[in-house]
C-alpha cells in the first residue's frame, strides 16, 4: 500500500513536472497575436511610419529588411544590432558588415517613439524589427505573412559575433550554406532569402573583388559596373550600384534572372548559379513566382525564430539604442 502510494506520488510529480514543461515551451513560442490585448493597434501604428520612410527614399525599405537579417544572425533575434556602444561592451553597429553601411536607425526609433505612446514598456525593439522588415517588403510589392511576435530584447551585443556570423558578400556557396545552417536555416532558405537582392544597393567596396577578378560574369556587365567602381582599394569605396538593375525599387524575383544571366552584383550573389546545388532553386524561382514569394516568407518566418528571448529571458527597452 505505501508502495502504492509512493508510486502514485511519483506519478502526479512526473505529470505536474510534464505539465511544467509543456505549459514552458508553450509560452516560449512565438504567436501572431502576442499583442492582440495588451498593444491591439501596433500593426497599425508600425505600418504608416515604415511606408512614410520607403515613400521618402525607396532605398529605405531594403535597409529595414536587411537590418532585421543582421539582428537575427547575431545571437537570434533579439533586438541587440539597435543598441549604442556603452561603458560595459562595444555594439554591433561597427562592426565590419555594418559599419558605414547598416542604416535606418532612425526609422526604427521614430516607430518606438509612436508605439510607446500607443503601448508604453509592452513591445520589444526586436518585435519592431521583425513588424518593420515585413511592412518594408510589402511597401516595395512584395508578399506579406503573419509575423510572429513575443521576442525580448537583449541588453548586450557582440562586435565579435556580428563579425563572424553575418556572410560576406565575398563568401563561396559551401560557406552560405555552413552559416545559415549553424542558424538553424536550409539551403532553400539561403536561395529564398538571398532574394531579397532584388531591391536595395551595394557598395563598390562590397563587388569590386567581384567585377575585376571573377570569370563567372557577364563580361558586359563588368565593365559597366567598373566605370562607377575603381579598381583600386579606397578610391570610391561607398560608391553604390543597385543589386537588381531592371527593378531595383520593386520587391520580385528579377534577382534570379540576373543571376542566371552571370550578373549577379556580389559575388555571393552569383555563386548561387556557380554549377553548384542550389542552381536547381534559382531556376524555379526564376520561372515561378509565386513558389519565390511562398519560399521566402517561409525563410523570413524561420530567420524569426532564430532564437527569439521571450517569457522571463530579456526585457523590453523603451529606446532601441540604449540597453535597460
Amino acid at each position: 500500500m505505501a508502495f502504492s502510494s509512493t508510486l502514485s506520488a511519483w506519478a502526479i510529480s512526473v505529470l505536474a513536472f510534464a505539465v511544467m514543461v509543456s505549459v514552458g515551451i508553450a509560452n516560449a513560442q512565438l504567436d501572431a497575436n502576442f499583442y492582440s490585448t495588451s498593444c491591439p493597434n501596433l500593426l497599425t501604428t508600425v505600418q504608416p511610419v515604415v511606408q512614410s520612410a520607403v515613400n521618402t527614399e525607396a532605398r529605405m525599405g531594403a535597409s529595414l529588411l536587411r537590418m532585421f537579417f543582421h539582428d537575427c544572425f547575431v545571437n537570434g533575434c533579439d533586438g541587440s544590432v539597435l543598441l549604442d556602444d556603452n561603458s560595459t561592451f562595444t555594439g554591433e553597429k561597427t562592426a565590419f558588415p555594418n559599419n558605414n553601411s547598416l542604416r535606418g536607425f532612425e526609422v526604427i526609433d521614430q516607430i518606438k517613439t509612436a508605439v510607446e505612446q500607443a503601448c508604453p514598456g509592452v513591445v520589444s525593439c526586436a518585435d519592431i524589427l521583425a513588424i518593420t522588415a515585413r511592412d518594408s517588403v510589402v511597401a516595395l510589392g512584395g508578399p506579406t505573412w503573419n509575423v510572429l511576435l513575443g521576442r525580448r530584447d537583449s541588453s548586450t551585443a557582440s562586435l565579435s559575433a556580428a563579425n563572424t556570423n553575418i556572410p560576406a558578400p565575398s563568401s563561396s556557396l559551401s560557406d552560405l550554406i555552413g552559416n545559415f545552417s549553424n542558424q538553424g536555416l536550409s539551403t532553400t532558405d539561403l536561395v529564398a532569402l538571398s532574394g531579397a537582392h532584388t531591391i536595395g544597393q551595394a557598395r563598390c567596396t562590397n563587388f569590386r573583388a567581384h567585377i575585376y577578378n571573377d570569370n563567372n560574369i557577364d563580361a558586359t556587365f563588368a565593365q559597366s559596373e567598373q566605370a562607377n567602381c575603381p579598381s583600386t582599394s579606397g578610391s570610391g569605396d561607398n560608391n553604390l550600384s543597385p543589386l537588381d538593375l531592371q527593378t531595383p525599387t520593386q520587391f520580385d524575383n528579377n534577382y534570379y534572372n540576373n543571376v542566371i544571366n552571370m550578373k549577379g552584383l556580389l559575388h555571393s550573389d552569383q555563386q548561387l548559379f556557380s554549377g553548384g546545388s542550389t542552381n536547381a532553386l534559382v531556376s524555379t524561382y526564376n520561372s515561378n513566382p509565386t513558389q519565390f514569394s511562398t519560399d521566402f516568407v517561409n525563410g523570413m518566418i524561420n530567420m524569426g525564430n532564430i532564437q527569439p528571448l521571450t517569457g522571463s529571458n530579456g526585457g523590453i527597452r523603451t529606446n532601441c539604442r540604449i540597453a535597460t
